[in-house]
């Protein structure tokens, strides 16, 4: 009996019947996830720099460990960075960041609030995931220095060779 069911399957997935059934249950539709500040929280990580970034709707204030973010990040590239999930968004000035950042440098650092950034607005309005996506912004950039090794210079370098 149980055989009959399976080839029953199989036989309306060959014509079809079930493959739009199955399609539409398989439309997942997010719910954000907003706490009781009316904020969105996400981690984000670039090289050894961790980002804890909070996003809410606002005037477009991002403020870096307790600084405004001109100050934290003086060059312009990387406000710049920080900015990008915005603009391809296309939410401008329409939210206020609070984000934590520790270890790494100032570049992995900005990376590391772009990345976060984009995930809190993933959370905070799901219908942007997929322009972010596509964007490469909720990937999370695992490249890092790699580790000295013993009887090495470097990482890789070799200390000069002598043949006497």
């Amino acid at each position: 009996m149980s055989d009959t069911n399976t080839l029953e399957d199989l036989k309306s997935v060959m014509d079809g019947s079930a493959a739009t059934e199955n399609a539409a249950e398989q439309v997942v539709i997010r719910e954000p996830k907003i706490d009781e500040q009316g904020r969105s929280y996400a981690t984000g990580k670039r090289k050894n720099s961790i980002a804890r970034v909070w996003v809410k709707p606002g005037s477009g204030k991002i403020t870096v460990n307790g600084r405004d973010q001109e100050t934290y990040f003086a060059r312009p590239v990387l406000r710049l960075i920080i900015r990008q999930p915005f603009e391809v968004a296309e939410r401008l000035d329409q939210y206020d960041v609070i984000a934590t950042v520790k270890g790494g440098g100032l570049s992995g650092q900005a990376g590391a609030v772009k990345h976060g950034i984009s995930k809190a607005l993933t959370y905070y309005e799901p219908a942007l995931r997929g322009p972010l996506k596509a964007a490469g912004f909720l990937t999370r950039d695992s490249r890092v220095v790699e580790r000295k090794k013993y009887g090495k210079a470097k990482a890789r370098k070799s200390f000069q060779f002598s043949k006497r």
